[in-house]
């Protein structure tokens, strides 16, 4: 029987119910093992990115051009891959886009020069932001089924893959080379994708019938897909507005502590970290805050909270209260991007979630060079508060957009 007849007699009370039940089960943990297996691998490679600049031979520039075409494959592939899953489903691009980013993460090691470094990331890029798409547009039709706001729990596996990625390449950096650390995280992927990959091949993404579109006249429909483009962009912008301050963190944050606090070398290494963690565990927690919440008052709440923690972070005259304030903003921003995706593939489906994630990834690029304009024109605290106004207006624009898109919402 077809997991959807499964979930629609679980709906009804049939006997079916624990049969589905179990499916969705085996499909929530083959999509949260996805979702880490992403942030572990990405996490992998960008630790040994010293270490094949150094075997490339590219300098600073040369590296920095290299690096765009991760942000070129994904954003092209982004654009593309909510065709592909309204073509072939969801579940079936998550798994060839996670087979291809398993066997493109050892690339980068194989290449000699910063010519090959760049198409190889291309590759590279293209499979990281087909994943990306895939993996939340299956996770949108699973909260739908499920009827529970479960979407902060897989963000919060990628949070925790990306964590063991990194600490784990941090470990093997002095004692494997690139090529082996890198071919042993393709084997890696590739064994678990294989685990897996066989529960979303042998299961078609759940629908529930309520959240199948109704029928209306044909005239009402040009407005209402006009009304769902604006309110998806609407939603991309808030994730915008997240990965802004995720990436500005992550490139600025330590370089603060350091200059602007001239906190030890220890110490502001640890800033990034300390907002990490917070996110990951705002993440673990979101799905208890948003069944408490809704979704308007958690978007609310986590922009208000993260508007002001970036405040403190940027302005506070001490090292502790500085990473006092990273700690709040991670806290703030954790569940903000996994909400605005979720509502944009509600609103819709595959699209709406590749539009989401590619104005979130856009926010995520477009942060750290903005940082940097900006701290050359006035000083890094100053240009670090812009954090705290896109968390605002984040705040702002959830609030505007309360009864868009919205189901069981707050």
């Amino acid at each position: 029987m077809p997991l959807l007849n499964k979930v629609r007699t679980a709906i009804s009370g049939g006997s079916g119910g624990d049969t589905a039940a179990r499916a969705l089960s085996r499909l929530r943990s083959a999509l949260t093992l996805f979702f880490a297996l992403d942030g572990f691998l990405f996490a992998g490679w960008v630790v040994r990115i010293p270490a094949v600049k150094q075997q490339t031979g590219a300098s600073a520039g040369d590296l920095g051009l290299a690096l765009l075409g991760v942000s070129a494959g994904a954003v092209i592939t982004m654009t593309l891959t909510g065709r592909l899953c309204r073509r072939y489903g969801s579940h079936a691009v998550t798994v060839a886009t996670a087979v291809l980013l398993s066997l493109s993460v050892a690339l980068p090691a194989l290449t000699r020069s910063p010519l090959a470094l760049g198409l190889v990331l291309l590759v590279f890029g293209a499979a990281y932001g087909g994943i990306n798409v895939a993996m939340n547009s299956a996770a949108v039709d699973l909260v739908a089924a499920l009827r529970r706001p479960v979407m902060p729990s897989f963000h919060a596996a990628f949070s925790l893959g990306g964590m063991l990625g990194a600490g784990l390449g941090g470990l093997l950096a002095g004692s494997l080379s690139p090529t082996a650390h890198l071919l042993g995280l393709t084997v890696v992927g590739l064994a678990l994708t294989a685990v897996a990959g066989p529960v979303l091949l042998r299961h078609p993404s759940p629908v529930i019938p309520e959240s199948l579109p109704a029928p209306s006249a044909p005239g009402a429909s040009g407005a209402r897909a006009a009304g769902s483009r604006r309110t998806v962009l609407v939603f991309g912008v808030i994730a915008l507005c997240t990965a802004y301050g995720e990436g500005a963190l992550a490139d600025w944050g330590a370089l603060h502590l350091a200059q602007d606090l001239h906190a030890h070398p220890g110490v502001a290494a640890a800033g990034y970290s300390v907002f990490a963690l917070t996110m990951t565990a705002g993440r673990l927690s979101g799905t208890a805050l948003l069944e408490r919440l809704g979704q308007t008052r958690t978007l609310v709440a986590g922009g208000a909270t993260a508007a002001a923690g970036m405040l403190l972070g940027a302005l506070a005259p001490s090292v502790w209260a500085t990473l006092l304030g990273f700690a709040v903003t991670g806290l703030g921003l954790a569940n903000i991007f996994p909400v605005a995706v979720a509502r944009a593939g509600a609103v819709a489906g595959p699209d709406g979630v590749a539009t989401a994630s590619t104005l979130g990834y856009g926010g995520m690029l477009l942060g750290p060079p903005s940082i940097g304009f900006l701290a050359d024109w006035f000083s890094l605290p100053v240009a670090l508060t812009t954090v705290a106004v896109l968390a605002a207006g984040a705040a702002a624009m959830g609030y505007g957009a309360r009864n868009a898109g919205a189901s069981r919402d707050g």
